[in-house]
């Protein structure tokens, strides 16, 4: 795969962020770009210049691992960067598995078997749903289809958390930190284009969001990546109002690609007893619309 200006973007923008205070190189002279120079990254990685320019120009294919972990190193590559080098390479080389064509299942083409949906339904205490990597919605229990009833409200956005994220503005509403949302929602796309560089509909969401929004396209540039595992969120929701939840992410042995994210909040907080609300809310509101359709 030709991935060479995916690459080259990737390595100027990390070494721009590197400082030569932090690469523990003195300032020298007054520098015309931010950064460590080429020779700079070369030299504290033991290489010959050329050969930096020549990664830096794209060319992955076939270069050992101990030069990749030398490049990491120097351009102190946390763990998300890292594996995304790594796979950037995998697809120049050709070598690996992950970076050959294969079939992707279209989101309308895939329904969660059986004990995935009974183990959604079994978590009550807060949102629980299974996305890919393109951040298409797949399975929820109850509560999280309630909990993003914004995002199924508006059809165009097709159960996406991106779209949702830079297309429709009750985003704005629903994330109070809605810069940090729309920098993970950007990292997490980032990261799957670099493991599946093939995914034709990933390509197609990327180009729809690059020419649909300035917010999204500034951040696409930045080459950003990140692994969305854990942590804590703040939502405002239009039943319930604001609630801080905590969240882990879950990666689906028996479903390679797919992500399982549950949100709890604290015990004995405001924000638990908000989702009780939203819980009791949910399911008047199903119990509602299941007789409306069946009368």
């Amino acid at each position: 795969m030709d991935n060479r200006d995916e690459v080259r973007e990737f390595l100027t923008s990390r070494r721009a962020k590197i400082s030569p205070e932090r690469a523990g190189l003195p300032a020298g002279s007054r520098r015309r770009v931010p950064g460590l120079r080429r020779s700079e990254v070369a030299a504290l990685a033991d290489m010959s210049v050329e050969y930096y320019a020549k990664l830096e120009r794209g060319h992955l294919a076939g270069v050992s691992p101990a030069v990749l972990e030398a490049v990491a190193r120097v351009l102190q590559l946390d763990d998300a960067e890292r594996a995304h080098l790594l796979n950037l390479a995998q697809a120049a080389d050709g070598s690996d598995a992950l970076s050959r064509p294969r079939h992707r299942r279209a989101k309308g083409q895939w329904k969660a078997h059986r004990s995935l949906q009974w183990t959604l339904d079994a978590i009550t205490a807060g949102p629980a749903f299974v996305r890919n990597g393109r951040m298409d919605i797949v399975a929820t229990n109850q509560l999280a289809r309630a909990f993003y009833r914004d995002i199924y409200a508006t059809p165009g956005n097709q159960a996406n958390l991106a779209r949702f994220q830079f297309l429709d503005p009750a985003s704005r509403r629903f994330y109070p930190d809605w810069d940090l949302f729309a920098d993970i929602a950007v990292a997490i796309l980032r990261t799957e284009a670099g493991r599946n560089p093939y995914d034709k509909e990933l390509h197609d969401l990327v180009g729809e969001l690059s020419t649909r929004s300035e917010e999204f396209r500034t951040r696409w540039g930045a080459h950003n990546v990140r692994r969305h595992g854990t942590g804590t969120k703040r939502f405002h929701h239009e039943v319930v109002g604001e609630v801080t939840l905590a969240y882990e992410g879950l990666e689906l042995t028996a479903e390679p690609g797919l992500t399982l994210t549950i949100y709890a909040a604290e015990p004995g907080s405001a924000s638990e007893e908000s989702l009780r609300l939203l819980a009791s809310w949910a399911a008047t509101h199903e119990a509602t619309a299941g007789e409306e359709l069946r009368s």
